[in-house]
């Protein structure tokens, strides 16, 4: 570190405590035994549920406190003024999504000396599910947050409802995309195929649950993804693609999107390793 880099420091303690705090990431990756405690505790999370343990503003969540930390710091770093998401389920993403685009709205409207009308907010939230079950809707549309929230059923890789959220990203000025439905490797990567390319200069576009290439290949018997077949197999196809063949945005701009692996770093414990996309 120069002299004057020092000396910015000092003089600044709160850029002090941020290298400080970069620092202290830095070595978590070469920690292998914080590594395999944390690869365990996954593990053991997973087989005992404990992503269903928790609720956003009321509605279940099915995800960690970890990661759910780091949605809404991504959230309130980017400022999107809609996120697209595909899976629902209870809606907890949705009203965490909405909650935090909220406080956006609301610290901006107090910044620029403005009336913020809770009528018509300026940031939205687009779920996508092929199935809403009728009481997950009813819980979702009587939440406060509900203006915020427009809700699409159907297949997400059906033209209909790509063409509905190519429509309001095209309408949007920063877009984040959330990819958390069905996790086998074919479908995964035919999300971000027609979704990624929607995710805004210095967004994120997340793929949840790219863990499943590292659990147990019996982790989810039920189910038809496993080891191989997997969203991180599809996060790995899919950036080999972009590198080998390019990939084009919403309007025709070359789309190049890299693991954020500082931001993973720092979790250890996330569900989505490899699957914190940034576009750069």
């Amino acid at each position: 570190m120069s002299q004057n880099t020092n000396r910015i420091m000092n003089d600044d303690p709160i850029a002090q405590f941020k290298q400080e705090t970069a620092e202290s990431i830095a070595t978590y990756q070469g920690d292998q035994e914080w590594q395999k405690t944390s690869a365990d505790w996954m593990r053991r999370a997973f087989e005992q549920k404990y992503m269903y343990n928790y609720t956003s503003l009321g509605r279940p969540i099915i995800q960690t406190p970890i990661d759910m930390v780091a949605t809404q710091e991504i959230i309130w770093d980017v400022k999107p003024d809609l996120i697209i998401e595909t899976g629902i389920a209870h809606g907890g993403s949705l009203i965490l999504s909405a909650s935090v685009l909220a406080l956006i709205d609301y610290c901006e409207a107090i910044e620029n000396g403005e009336m913020l009308d809770p009528a018509k907010p300026k940031r939205k939230v687009l779920g996508i599910d092929i199935d809403i079950r009728q009481h997950n809707r009813d819980a979702i549309t009587a939440h406060p947050l509900a203006n915020r929230i427009d809700m699409v059923e159907g297949s997400s890789l059906s033209d209909d409802i790509i063409n509905v959220a190519k429509e309001r990203a095209q309408n949007a000025k920063k877009v984040m995309v959330f990819l958390d439905s069905n996790h086998t490797h074919d479908h995964v990567l035919a999300e971000l195929e027609a979704y990624a390319p929607l995710t805004s200069k210095g967004s994120y576009c997340v793929v949840f649950d790219t863990i499943v290439e590292d659990l147990p290949d019996d982790a989810f018997p039920n189910r038809p993804w496993s080891v191989g077949n997997s969203p991180k197999t599809a996060v790995w196809k899919y950036l080999d693609s972009i590198k080998q063949e390019g990939r084009t945005d919403l309007n025709g701009a070359p789309l190049q999107l890299e693991m954020d692996k500082g931001l993973e770093d720092k979790l250890l414990l996330t569900v989505a390793p490899d699957g914190w996309l940034k576009r750069v």
